[in-house]
């Protein structure tokens, strides 16, 4: 299953949000603590992971656009600074019995992305 996750923050560094969008719904969270858009794209990771265990899922392919923070989660880059608690978080997230594969996509493609920009144009 495919799940798509996006983070950011307005201004940068400032008010937190995160979406998610997995079997056609869009998991929108608002005002989620005072950080960087890389602090945001983390806490995306980590709520994509809970929207899988939510809906039941037993092997996920987590979808986002944010280069760095893919490249930590699945190791191919070292983590520093805050990067080593998010990936810890992130790593003690996944319940047993979830497969989770994470990898970039174009941000055109990011649904949770699109989602979020979509708030905003409100």
């Amino acid at each position: 299953m495919k799940i798509y996750f996006d983070g950011g923050c307005r201004p940068n560094p400032g008010a937190m949000e995160t979406a998610v969008v997995a079997q056609g719904c869009a998991d929108v969270r608002q005002n989620i603590g005072h950080g960087s858009s890389f602090d945001a794209e983390w806490l995306a990771l980590i709520h994509a992971v809970a929207v899988a265990v939510a809906i039941g899922a037993s092997n996920v392919v987590l979808l986002g656009d944010a280069a760095t923070v893919v490249n930590q989660a699945i190791g191919r880059t070292k983590c520093r600074g805050v990067a080593i608690a998010y990936r810890a978080r992130f790593v003690a997230s996944i319940p047993a019995g979830l497969a989770v594969k994470v990898r970039q996509i174009k941000r055109t493609q990011n649904l949770a992305g699109i989602a979020l920009s979509r708030l905003h144009d409100r």
